[in-house]
């Protein structure tokens, strides 16, 4: 039996947050998150947002869906995984602070910023909630994080509290970090092409400069008034008044929309709690751009260096650690309804495949692998010992297996298949294709030793014919 719904069809809190010019305060959100110092030392070393800034958002836009439009078995499965996941977010920030992702004053801040946000879409559009409708909304929203089992004393007491909580944060603990000025000012002017953008693509590096341009000037207009006080952020005139049209006239032209060009998530069901077929971390984090061949007779430096840039590197800083070991697993464990024994087997596995590296190719000592390093040790390891990747790799590709194999039977379906390698930016006809050079036998599933040896030809293989060899997609 299905567990009632955390709010009904007219709940402020989902009519809110699943309104579209929710996105016109995101990046806002982002920057007022970003500057707790706990959350950028957080960012810094075990976020994705550098290097897959797209699919980090869409994973942000899910959790948001099952906390907020879920049942409440819903809720708590997602609480449930995003305290795995910040159990494994911990360390010392650069400036030699220790900082947990666990720590509950945190978590409040995160949780209050979205609460913030929605109030200040329709304060900043003109229309702000009165005084009761913010009660019932602030009711609603405390509903959800009643769940998290956080200390009440950490939230304002009331919706009227709220502002004079959020000036003090800004007051006493946020930080203009390196993750600030990077979305600020540098984010979007490096950010890859969205996989939505179809024929637009070409047109990319100067839609990007315009879009970098216009939402940070948004952004710098729509901030709390504290925080461009406190770190001299400038307010234009023109970004006031560029603020000023794109939300008075969003105001205008929401409400004239069907629901379902009005609201990103309709505020009249629910969700399911299971997340929506994504972008799979390991051959198809999306279409990548395919290696050139190589002249060279010898296809592996070429597939291995792709491999590395395209999969393995997933902060974007140009080397590996353990940090983007533990981020490929955790965008693994995002497509997927996994119990904790086996979400924790995925974590397990990758860390071992990390160990295996390490000792085998960090040869500067340094806890970091470059990419010259990962090419030059993998070709010669395979090389030199048949077992190399049967003591790292295979470990790691076989938990993923079971990991996709949801009804364990031995098998991956095409449905199963697409599950954890599909997504937004992954073409059908490349899925497609990618799941038939698999399925060697052609019975229309892959058993694991099929899968584990598709892997083993990507990174043995010296020509591009063999199947495995076309994992990030054709040759």
């Amino acid at each position: 039996m299905t567990s009632p719904v955390l709010a009904g069809p007219d709940s402020l809190l989902r009519r809110g947050l699943g309104e579209w010019r929710i996105a016109l305060v995101a990046w806002r959100l982002l920057v007022l998150q970003n500057a707790h110092p706990v959350v950028a030392a957080g960012a810094d070393r075990f976020s994705t947002y550098r290097a897959h800034p797209w699919r980090r958002m869409e994973h942000t836009m899910d959790s948001g869906r099952r906390l907020f439009f879920s049942d409440r078995d819903g809720l708590h499965r997602e609480i449930a995984r995003l305290e795995r996941t910040h159990r494994r977010i911990r360390g010392t920030d650069d400036r030699g602070r220790p900082f947990s992702a666990e720590d509950p004053e945190v978590r409040v801040w995160v949780l209050v910023t979205l609460y913030e946000s929605v109030t200040a879409m329709r304060e900043l559009c003109g229309d702000p909630y009165s005084p009761d409708e913010l009660d019932r909304l602030y009711g609603e929203f405390r509903s959800v994080c009643a769940d998290f089992g956080l200390p009440d004393a950490l939230f304002p007491p009331t919706a009227a509290d709220v502002p004079a909580y959020v000036e003090r944060t800004i007051r006493d603990e946020l930080e203009y970090s390196t993750a600030v000025r990077y979305l600020l000012y540098e984010m979007l002017h490096e950010a890859p092409a969205p996989g939505r953008l179809g024929p637009l693509r070409p047109a990319w590096p100067l839609l990007r400069t315009l879009a970098a341009h216009t939402l940070r000037a948004l952004t710098l207009a729509d901030l709390p008034p504290a925080f461009r006080e406190k770190f001299a952020l400038p307010r234009t005139r023109r970004a006031a008044a560029l603020s000023w049209v794109l939300h008075h006239g969003m105001r205008q032209v929401m409400p004239r929309l069907p629901e379902r060009l009005r609201y990103r998530i309709p505020p009249t069901g629910t969700t399911a709690s299971a997340p929506p077929a994504g972008d799979g971390v390991a051959p198809a984090t999306g279409r990548v751009p395919r290696p050139r061949r190589p002249r060279r007779p010898d296809a592996r430096p070429a597939r291995l260096d792709a491999f590395f840039r395209q999969v393995l590197d997933q902060t974007g800083d140009g080397r590996i650690d353990a940090a983007d070991l533990q981020a490929m697993a955790h965008n693994i464990c995002w497509q997927l309804e996994l119990t904790p024994e086996r979400e924790a087997e995925v974590y397990d596995a990758f860390e071992t495949w990390w160990q295996h590296m390490r000792a085998t190719m960090d040869t500067d000592d340094d806890g970091h692998i470059d990419r010259t390093e990962f090419v030059r040790a993998m070709t010669a390891g395979v090389d030199r010992d048949p077992d190399y990747l049967g003591k790292g790799l295979h470990i790691a590709v076989r938990a993923l297996f079971r990991a996709a194999d949801s009804d364990g039977d031995g098998h991956l379906s095409p449905d199963e298949y697409r599950a954890v390698f599909g997504g937004s930016r992954v073409h059908p006809a490349e899925l497609n294709h990618g799941f038939r050079q698999l399925d060697t036998d052609g019975d229309g599933r892959i058993a694991e030793e099929e899968f584990v040896r598709g892997f083993t030809d990507y990174f043995t293989a010296r020509t591009d014919i063999a199947a495995g060899s076309r994992l990030l997609g054709r040759p």
